[in-house]
Order: structure tokens, then sequence, then C-alpha cells
């Protein structure tokens, strides 16, 4: 079966659905800068805990988890989720939220790879490309001396590893499932983990100030339930591969915003390195083959 023509995209459904992916690539990019911004005000695993347990509660209205192999299923993938977005709040204290949203999205690049070691199969020669490619960029974007990455950097493609594995096991066990429901299973667990890591390690459960509440409401509503609500309803309309490529423009979307928003600057070796990473995600994420693998990419909240 092949993908919508470019006809019949740019109009009527098929239009409205890659409008909705982009605004949902727009928001997932938005997030590093609304994130790192609030950081400033609350502990990361405070704002990790509230903000999923928003996103939980709306996805449970949507649709409620019945069944114990879906919160079973559901938890396995929960905890390589709570890994990658532990990973990434942690990093956003160190490094800039433009950094962060282009080394995040080498989730991308790092799938199949391990897709490969499941399987066995070597990965394809376009996906090694992509992965010299976004070698160089993270090296001319973070502009390192001798290839040593800061704290922020390291967490983050700590990140990009954790959700790449989420991927990996939404290919195995998303399809047996209703996607909302079992979303929500992930997203609960997310917030659990959070608060028990919140208040163990960051001395108690922290209330948020007022000044941290419109923060936790676009991401907590707006993106962890919104945006992947128009996700999912998009792949329903144009396919899966389709919805990874557009999604695919959410690193862009954070470099835009932490320019607009934070005043960050990257300067022509950082714009070159932005540029090679953002070639390797299209690169592979256009190329890739294994259907299980791109089904759940464009399900994942791995954003």
């Amino acid at each position: 079966m092949t993908g919508p023509t470019l006809q019949s995209v740019i109009r009527g459904r098929e239009g409205r659905a890659v409008l909705a992916l982009v605004a949902a690539s727009f928001l997932f990019g938005a997030t590093f800068v609304v994130v790192k911004s609030a950081l400033d005000d609350i502990p990361p695993f405070d704002f990790i805990g509230w903000r999923f347990l928003i996103g939980a509660l709306v996805l449970a209205a949507l649709g409620f988890p019945r069944g114990r192999d879906i919160w079973i299923h559901g938890s396995i993938c929960g905890f390589a989720l709570f890994a990658g977005y532990a990973l990434q709040t942690s990093g956003l204290q160190f490094a800039t939220a433009s950094t962060s949203a282009l080394i995040t999205g080498l989730y991308v690049v790092i799938t199949p790879f391990l897709v490969g070691v499941v399987t066995r199969r070597l990965p394809r020669a376009w996906v090694m490309v992509g992965a010299l490619l976004a070698f160089l960029g993270v090296a001319l974007l973070t502009g390192v001396d001798g290839f040593t990455l800061g704290a922020g950097e390291w967490l983050t493609i700590g990140c990009a590893l954790a959700f790449a594995c989420h991927i990996v096991l939404l290919s195995h066990y998303a399809r047996r499932h209703p996607v909302i429901p079992f979303t929500m299973v992930q997203v609960a667990l997310t917030s659990v983990l959070s608060f028990l890591v919140a208040l163990f390690a960051e001395g108690g459960i922290t209330i948020p100030g007022r000044s941290v509440w419109a923060a936790l409401a676009l991401t907590g509503i707006g993106v962890t339930a919104g945006a992947f609500v128009l996700q999912i309803w998009a792949q329903t309309v144009v396919g899966a591969s389709t919805a990874a490529v557009v999604l695919a423009a959410e690193p862009a979307f954070g470099v835009l915003a932490g320019w607009v928003v934070l005043g960050e600057r990257l300067d022509l070796a950082g714009w070159i390195g932005a540029v090679l990473i953002l070639v390797a995600i299209y690169l592979v994420v256009t190329n890739q083959r294994d259907q299980a693998s791109r089904e759940a990419e464009a399900v994942s909240l791995a954003h």
C-alpha cells in the first residue's frame, strides 16, 4: 500500500491531519523553552510529576485502561518513558533549550540501531549515513573541544537512548491495546515515579507556585494530552510514515522557540551542526522500513 499523494495530502481531511501534526510538532518543540523556564521555580522531578499527573487525568477521562495486560505492558513502556523525561528535564538545567531539542531528536537515529540489535539485522545504509551526520552535528552544535560533552548534553543523550528504547518497546506492545488508555498507563507511571524521586531525592514534593501552573497546564494538558490526541488522530488519516516525517520537525521548532523566547543564539558551527542533525533525522525517518517501529514512533510520547 502506498502513502497518500501530495495532492491528496494538501486538501480535505488529509490536509487537516497534516496541519494537526504540524501543530503537535510545534507544541512538542515549544515544550523545551517552557520547561527550561519553569525549572527556575520548581525542582525537575516535581515538575515532571505534576505535568504527567495532569496529562494522565485528561487521558483517563478520554479512555480508562481496563484489564491486567494493558497495565503490565503499559508499565513496562512507562519505565522507559520515565527514564527519558527524567534525563531530558535534568539535562535542561545545564543545556540550552535549543541543544536539548536537537539532541533529544536523535532518538530517531538511535532507534533503528536498537531494532537491529533486537532483530539481529544491520541497519540500512541511509541509517549509517544519518548516524554519521548526527555525530558530526552534535560535535559542531556543542562547540566541543576534543568532543568533551557537558553534563546537560550527556543527560540529553541518555534521554534520546531511553526514548529509542521506548519506541522499540511500543513496537512490541502498542498494537495489542487501544492507544489512549495504553498511553494513560505510561503517563500515570511516569508521574508516580517522578513524585517518588522528588520525595526521596529532592527533599519532598513541592506544591507548584502560581508562576509554574501556566507551564504545567501547557505541558500537561496542551502537550502530554492535547498534542498527543492530535498526533494519534492524524496518524489514522495519513498513516504512520507521514506522521513520523512531520513530527520530525519538532527539534526545528525547539530551536526556533529558544531563539525567539529565550534569546538563545547559535554560532556558525552551531547552525551547521543543527542542520546536520535535522538532515540526519529526516534521512532516517524517511528511510525507516520497519513498519512496527514507524507505527510506534508515530504514537510515542518521546518528544
